[in-house]
């Protein structure tokens, strides 16, 4: 690490703790230790957020090859890296013993977050086994950003995940080498867990805080003076190396120059003039071992993964069911219809549904019913079935069931009530006519107004009516604004006028919507020219102001017929007395 400082080759299951303010040699450290673990024969895998360590697969001043580690993503990637291939790269780097780079620097914030949640925790896993459990250093820079002391939502899984190593990863082999500018931000769990201390200039009051937290456990008082005496202005390389109890009881506490890392510096910060120097050498990789390194682990992920066995089954089953779903060609007719309203379709459609069922159980039966209906029921039924030809199946039946299936046809057209009009357009029932009425009478309406001027409640029934009017063009507007009659709702028929003013609340209090209790409401109201409490209505009408009471003014409420809170004073709607 320095000349007067060198440290046995079992540092690579220690765990490290870089600290320094930036462009104060944190990274500068880091690398070197790497390099020298490298060098050593030891496997090391590097967590590079910010794209910064490219560099070391050349030599310091870039004209021969530097260390021949595989790098994952990022700009200079020899392989591109997925955000959901966290699993598959920790399992080749486990079972292959590679040391590689992984690069998370095209990865936004959140991606980052899922590769290394399913990277770590696999890493881990996997080294439980007693045959991976050979030493690895995991060198994470920026490591704030993988153990942040306060986590993001989605963060939470990757910095459990951080911990377990940290913590319990020396049984397993995994030395930990966190490097961080901003002491503070990363997660105490991480920091107090850090067996050895490398601080290098650090000056933010917070970051030096943090790390006196640490000094208050390992070091004595006459210690912690002196290293917190000199820390903010140690010069650019200089470091306090602080290993109480390691390697010997004794320990290490000594301040260091960081010697020379020897691969190329590619995250030195540039000046101002400077010409960007580029390496024009780069340790060679085998890329093809490589890539069949990753497919027999890919493999094998996949064999062991139940996801990828319930999608491979499924597929069977879809294949097999494609194979036993040949069915003989049924030779059709074509039927020629003439042009006809879309909605005209629709309407039919719907109703078509149902009988389908019938006509499956039934055969020819149902057929024969309909086409002795007018010529463009015919035409509306054809272009309907052609559109559920392969949903019969018509059967050639006995008499009896012929007959059967002829009184069932009636039953169900009768109770549906589907003919056609004159000019071919689906007969309306007496709630869309009402609305139709209304419309043409008054105007543009909410759904309140309308439901309250054509005599009915807001309910789901009669929303259902405005659906299909809107559905045949007889209105536009939708549920939640003003509503008007188009002019095919004109056409549609003759309208009577509705009830307005006095004789439109005549027919609310004397309709059989209305419950007893409401028509007592309504009769107390009645004439009111200021609005009355919950209160002095029950008082007046003879109820208690229990659940029932409350629910009979809810129903007038949203029927139109009073308006105010029960909390308010209540009276009267005045549209319905205009």
């Amino acid at each position: 690490m320095a000349t007067d400082l060198s440290l046995p080759l079992d540092i690579v299951t220690q765990t490290i703790a870089i600290i320094a303010k930036r462009r104060a040699g944190k990274s500068y450290a880091a690398r070197r230790i790497a390099e020298e673990l490298f060098r050593a024969n030891q496997q090391v895998v590097i967590i590079d957020p910010k794209g910064d360590w490219w560099g070391i697969r050349s030599s310091a001043s870039g004209e021969s090859s530097g260390l021949p580690i595989v790098i994952l993503g990022g700009e200079h990637g020899d392989v591109a890296l997925e955000v959901g291939a966290g699993a598959i790269v920790a399992k080749l780097i486990v079972e292959e013993r590679v040391s590689v780079l992984l690069d998370l620097s095209f990865f936004r914030k959140g991606e980052v977050a899922q590769f290394m949640a399913q990277f770590l925790e696999i890493l881990y896993r996997l080294k439980a086994k007693e045959e991976y459990r050979t030493p690895m250093m995991l060198v994470t820079d920026e490591a704030d950003a993988i153990g942040p002391q306060r986590p993001f939502k989605g963060e939470e899984r990757m910095l459990g995940a951080i911990e377990d190593i940290v913590r319990r990863g020396g049984q397993r082999g995994i030395g930990c080498l966190l490097v961080t500018q901003r002491s503070a931000v990363l997660n105490k769990n991480l920091l107090t867990q850090s067996q050895i201390i490398v601080a290098l200039r650090t000056i933010a009051p917070q970051d030096i805080a943090a790390l006196d937290a640490w000094i208050e456990v390992h070091g004595t008082a006459q210690q912690r003076a002196t290293l917190l005496e000199s820390i903010a202005s140690l010069p650019t390389g200089d470091a306090w190396f602080w290993s109480p109890g390691w390697p010997t009881e004794a320990g290490i506490f000594k301040r260091v120059h960081i010697l020379k890392v020897l691969t190329f510096d590619s995250g030195a910060t540039p000046k101002p003039g400077e010409k960007r120097i580029q390496p024009k050498n780069l340790a060679d990789i085998d890329l093809g071992a490589l890539k069949r390194q990753m497919a027999a682990t890919i493999e094998r992920a996949k064999a062991e993964d139940p996801r990828e066995l319930k999608r491979q089954m499924a597929e069977l089953k879809r294949q097999l069911a494609v194979k036993q779903d040949i069915k003989p060609q049924i030779e059709t007719k074509r039927i020629e219809v003439p042009v006809i309203k879309a909605y005209q379709i629709r309407t039919l459609e719907a109703l078509f549904g149902r009988i389908v069922k019938e006509t499956e159980r039934h055969g020819k039966a149902m057929s024969m019913f309909w086409e002795n209906q007018n010529e463009l029921a015919t035409a509306l039924l054809n272009a309907v079935r052609s559109a559920h030809q392969s949903k019969l199946e018509m059967k050639l039946l006995p008499p009896r069931q012929v007959e059967r299936g002829k009184q069932i046809a009636r039953r169900l057209a009768a109770k549906v009530q589907v003919a056609t009009t004159a000019n071919g357009d689906a007969t309306l029932g007496k709630c869309e006519m009402s609305i139709l009425a209304t419309l043409a009478q008054h105007g543009e309406c909410n759904i309140g107004r309308l439901a309250l001027l054509s005599g009915y409640r807001k309910s789901g029934g009669f929303k259902n009516s405005i659906s299909k009017l809107r559905g045949l063009g007889c209105l536009k507007g939708p549920n939640t604004g003003t509503m008007c009659i188009t002019e095919d709702g004109l056409k549609a028929g003759k309208f009577d006028a509705l009830p307005t003013g006095r004789d439109l609340f005549d027919y609310w209090i004397n309709s059989p919507r209305m419950g007893t209790c409401e028509q007592k409401i309504m009769k107390v109201l009645d004439g009111k020219k200021v609005g009355l409490t919950l209160e002095e209505i029950a008082e007046s009408s003879g109820y208690a102001t229990s659940g029932g009471f409350k629910n009979s003014l809810s129903k007038l409420r949203a029927a139109g017929v009073i308006v105010g809170r029960n909390t308010e004073r209540m009276i009267l709607n005045e549209e319905l007395l205009e």
